[in-house]
């Protein structure tokens, strides 16, 4: 699973994903992250920033717009 590789694997993992892929996996650091503490949340945060980072190479100029926008899209997010 995802969470499980290191943050560096994680972040050449991010490159391969689609567009959905990375924007389910933002959505699901975003749950995790209000419930992690300590050195898990900081291990959260840096996966967030790098997906936030990938999804801005993705979309110059749009900042999280596309993921904003998937996002309420989900019936369930």
């Amino acid at each position: 699973m995802m969470k499980d590789l290191p943050v560096q694997d994680f972040a050449i993992s991010l490159e391969a994903m689609t567009d959905d892929e990375i924007f389910m996996t933002m959505a699901q650091l975003e749950r995790r992250s209000e419930t992690a503490e300590g050195d898990a949340q900081e291990e959260i945060f840096a996966r967030i920033a790098l997906t936030e980072d990938l999804i801005e190479q993705r979309y110059p100029g749009q900042s999280l717009t596309p993921y904003r926008a998937w996002k309420q899209r989900q019936p369930i997010l």
